[in-house]
């Protein structure tokens, strides 16, 4: 499909490059030659009104020549604005072709992630309904089920609709900051924005470390999505990391912009899912994430996306030495501000 509108783009630029060479072709070619006979005609006059001898060869009149230079002059004209015409068109239609897939290309790659993203959100919703439709089926079949075997089903069923409902929720938060846009007049304090995410995940505070400095730490942003993105750190860094193994909060400021780091002691990422980990959908599936880590791999895709609308950059390191290391860097507010 790609191919052939980028094609089809270089045809159209191609037309316009054609149209518009051959209008100022025309353009010169006219202004050329009537400039050439004009002056050949004024030169005539003088010749004519000359007391100079002209010495003509042959029967040729001062009229003829002035014809004959004239159409030379025009042939000359001609065949230098086609070669002209020629080698513009030429690397008219390279740099067509060139322009008109760098034009396409951002439009080809959201078209595949759209495609990818629809895809793999396909592929999510699905799970959680093929086996709540198992499930059913199995139990209509039963004529006897026990009142236990009931409340069973009814248990899974409502497990597997929360697992459809923290879905369609990332995806709606997703869309909306893909699309809307934000209003980022809240003053934030980061550390206490952090210890707010803490308390509403129920972290243990045994586990945690923090490292901050003595002053506090603000920024200008929305705080909603703040506390999302912090809580989407805090989160993962609980869900890969051994139980009761400690996370460490780390702080720091060199007074333009803040950095946050999170680090957790869970198995380390391996180097080519670290290039991947910010894609929707994406998850380490390997010796990182164990049967009892819960998600659809759309957690990192939105800190990205947060920490990118507050003009901010998150990275992630991860070895065995020392642990994987979430580490975001906003924008801070200055003190004279």
């Amino acid at each position: 499909m790609f191919s052939a509108a980028t094609l089809k783009l270089t045809a159209w630029y191609l037309i316009i490059l054609v149209a518009i060479c051959l209008i100022f072709s025309f353009i010169i070619f006219e202004l050329s030659t009537s400039e050439i006979s004009s002056r050949l005609e004024r030169l005539q006059i003088r010749a004519e009104g000359s007391t100079r001898t002209v010495t003509l060869p042959g029967p040729l009149t001062l009229t003829d020549v002035r014809v004959d230079q004239t159409e030379e002059a025009k042939t000359s004209i001609f065949i230098g604005l086609v070669y002209m015409n020629l080698a513009v068109v030429s690397l008219g239609g390279v740099g067509s072709f060139l322009l008109a897939r760098r034009t396409l290309r951002p439009i080809e790659e959201a078209h595949d992630a759209q495609s990818r993203f629809t895809s793999d959100a396909s592929h999510e919703l699905r799970t959680p309904l093929a086996i709540m439709k198992s499930e059913i089926q199995v139990a209509l079949r039963e004529p006897k089920m026990k009142p236990r075997e009931y409340r069973e089903l009814l248990e899974s069923n409502l497990e597997e609709v929360d697992k459809l409902t923290q879905l369609s929720q990332s995806l709606l938060q997703l869309s909306r900051l893909e699309h809307d846009t934000i209003e980022k007049t809240d003053r934030i304090d980061v550390f206490a924005s952090i210890k707010h995410a803490v308390k509403s995940l129920h972290i243990d505070h045994a586990r945690m470390t923090y490292e901050v400095p003595k002053q506090s730490i603000t920024i200008d942003g929305n705080k909603s999505v703040l506390d999302d993105l912090f809580r989407i750190l805090l989160d993962n860094a609980v869900k890969y990391s051994p139980d009761a193994s400690p996370i460490t909060i780390q702080l720091n400021s060199n007074g333009r912009s803040c950095k946050i780091s999170v680090t957790n002691q869970g198995a380390p990422i391996p180097k080519e899912d670290l290039e991947r980990i910010f894609d929707r959908f994406y998850r380490v599936e390997r010796s990182r994430a164990s049967s009892r880590v819960s998600g659809y791999g759309l957690g990192l895709s939105l800190a990205q996306k947060i920490t990118n609308l507050h003009d901010g950059t998150i990275s992630v390191a991860s070895s065995i030495k020392n642990g994987t290391v979430f580490s975001v860097q906003l924008p801070q507010v200055r003190s004279n501000r």
